[in-house]
């Protein structure tokens, strides 16, 4: 099989941004969910917000995909709400972390045409920490469910036990549980497996690169094309942002 694994700011390419949403809320009614706070739109027109997406190589098909929400003002991240109705300690936790650049990884998800393959549960978590250096974001966030918790902590993310029932909640519904993440340096991923780490800091080096990945269920040819535009992406979007799966 060959994908291709492409990334944008958000307002940059609105169109493939709605077949994304139509995407990742078809997986979600597959299991039940009609409603998450990853799945407001608010962010379709928003600067600080990009957007990674896995298709087939002529387009067709979009097999995946998942997105960088950074803090600003005008938007706070998804989880902060989603566990807010169960922990407000979130809100005070977040501003805590003080003035750097904050984003969320979120809205992740994989079609079940390629479920085996690694691209929901490692291939777009490489992705996500990789992209966050390349758009400024110091403190990289999620919240991520139990099957995919292993593969969020190979790529640097850490437990944030202090909130919720030791970093856990219900969530997007009863019965289901989700695990609140940080990764607290994402310059260096010191809590990063090794292997890992390598080949993140190779997709920062090289966003422009075809690699045969294997996973679970087999190979898959994948064509990064992951270099944002960088007239969006300056020093100044640091000092005037704040400082910030479901997977």
């Amino acid at each position: 099989m060959i994908a291709r694994i492409r990334a944008y700011r958000a307002p940059d390419d609105v169109e493939n941004s709605l077949r994304y949403i139509d995407g990742h809320r078809k997986v979600l009614e597959s299991y039940g969910v009609k409603q998450v706070t990853s799945a407001n739109h608010t962010w379709l027109h928003d600067p600080n917000t990009y957007v990674i997406i896995v298709e087939s190589e002529d387009g067709d098909k979009i097999y995946g995909g998942g997105r960088i929400q950074i803090r600003s003002v005008d938007l706070k991240m998804p989880m902060e709400d989603a566990i807010a109705k169960v922990d407000p300690s979130i809100y005070g936790y977040v501003d805590g972390l003080g003035n750097h650049t904050i984003g969320e990884f979120c809205g992740l998800f994989n079609s079940k045409e390629v479920a085996g393959y690694g691209i929901g549960s490692i291939f777009l978590g490489r992705i996500g920490v990789a992209i966050s250096r390349q758009v400024n974001v110091q403190y990289l966030m999620a919240l991520c469910s139990p099957a995919t918790l292993r593969n969020c902590a190979r790529v640097g993310f850490e437990i944030i036990r202090e909130l919720g029932n030791n970093g856990t909640f219900y969530y997007p519904k009863e019965g289901l549980i989700a695990t609140a993440l940080i990764i607290n340096d994402v310059v260096n991923l010191p809590s990063a497996m090794p292997d890992e780490r390598e080949k993140i800091f190779d997709l920062r080096a090289n966003p422009i690169q075809q690699v045969i990945e294997s996973g679970p269920k087999g190979e898959m040819n994948i064509l990064y094309e992951t270099q944002i535009n960088s007239s969006y992406i300056t020093s100044e979007k640091v000092e005037t942002n704040y400082q910030k799966i479901i997977c």
